[in-house]
């Protein structure tokens, strides 16, 4: 039975989505022509979620993520020159780095924007190649946030039960999407064939070539499977969301950003949450229902970082547990290839759409 996990958990404070076309941009001393978009900082765990922003022209060099990282360009162009990760990353690429990885540059080729969860600090190494000149960690990310007067989201159930702070009062400072179909970003299907090096990277992947997945049995759910880890168990994906997911425990938490349609949410307004609002739920957070509220598409990213356990309602019995076995899985059963990461020693199997595969539309 699935009683015993939170019954009093009926949040009305903070929990919830940030729209993070209000939220401003903060510049960052670590790394000039950079700034962000403060979303979550777990002073735990050491993970932070950005949107960041490069000004183009920013040249970013000998920068170390002390933990993994995954990204979804938004707008605009830049460029990995060199080493194991070298390509040009356009709007929809998807990209994950595993913990120890070094970039040796990043070029920003236009203004560009991307959602960034980092797992752990970056750090910033001089030009001898040795010396860390500066780093960027969550405690950085929450000092920004709170000298602009900005609400991170809540880390746990219980930061969700606290009253809500007073809104960020200064000017609103939109998405470059913002306005825009956001969903052709992870939808359309035109020319990728053509684009050399956009989806045939293993650690870059563009994820309009990444086929729907359809289990038949939800088939108003799409996913595409992007990133499965075997030894965390994280699961980072597309999803298609146009049905009702019905009762439901967060058992690992995760998170979200909205980039088509409107969804639903416990406390939140009647017309739901549109494109550019992001989410997290704490491990254990129950929902009753989550589902779109707008006739169009809702298409949101999703980084799944533990199990997910449906029901049919408060005190009945577990109907079925969604894991990143379920979701390996999927994929398996589908024909579609996850392969494994080229850094030793890392778990994760990674999407694959090799030049000229067929790609997936609506």
């Amino acid at each position: 039975m699935n009683t015993g996990y939170n019954p009093e958990f009926n949040p009305t404070g903070i929990e919830g989505g940030v729209d993070t076309n209000f939220i401003p941009w903060i510049d960052l001393p670590q790394a000039p022509g950079m700034s962000i978009k403060p979303l979550r900082a777990s002073t735990e765990s050491g993970m932070f979620s950005v949107i960041v922003r490069l000004q183009k022209g920013t040249e970013l060099s000998g920068l170390v993520y002390l933990g993994a990282m995954d990204m979804l360009v938004l707008s605009g162009s830049m460029t990995y020159p060199d080493g194991p990760m070298a390509g040009t990353l356009e709007p929809g690429t998807w990209g994950y780095a595993p913990a120890n990885a070094r970039i040796q540059r990043i070029v920003a080729d236009q203004d560009t924007e991307f959602l960034g969860n980092f797992y752990g600090p970056i750090a910033f190494v001089g030009d001898d190649s040795q010396s860390v000149t500066s780093i960027l960690t969550a405690l950085d990310v929450s000092a920004a946030a709170r000298n602009r007067g900005v609400t991170l989201v809540p880390n746990t159930l219980a930061e969700c039960m606290q009253p809500r702070p007073p809104a960020y009062q200064g000017p609103a400072e939109p998405l470059a999407i913002a306005g825009t179909d956001s969903k052709a970003l992870v939808t359309e299907a035109e020319g990728i064939a053509k684009d050399v090096g956009r989806s045939v990277h293993p650690h870059f992947i563009d994820t309009r070539a990444v086929p729907w997945l359809v289990n038949p049995e939800l088939p108003d759910m799409g996913l595409k499977v992007l990133r499965v880890s075997e030894e965390t168990g994280i699961t980072s994906l597309i999803v298609r969301h146009n049905g009702v997911a019905g009762p439901h425990y967060h058992l690992g938490a995760a998170d979200f950003l909205v980039l088509s349609g409107r969804i639903g949410y416990r406390a939140g307004p009647p017309e739901g949450y549109g494109p550019g609002v992001w989410f997290y739920e704490p491990a254990g957070a129950r929902h009753e229902a989550t589902q779109r509220v707008s006739d169009e598409d809702l298409i949101y990213t999703a980084n799944v970082y533990g199990p997910l356990q449906f029901d049919e309602g408060p005190d009945t019995p577990i109907a079925a547990v969604q894991s990143w076995m379920q979701y390996k899985a999927l994929a398996d059963a589908s024909g579609v290839a996850l392969v494994k990461s080229t850094f030793e020693g890392d778990a994760s199997l990674l999407a694959w759409a090799p030049l000229g595969s067929e790609a997936a539309t609506l």
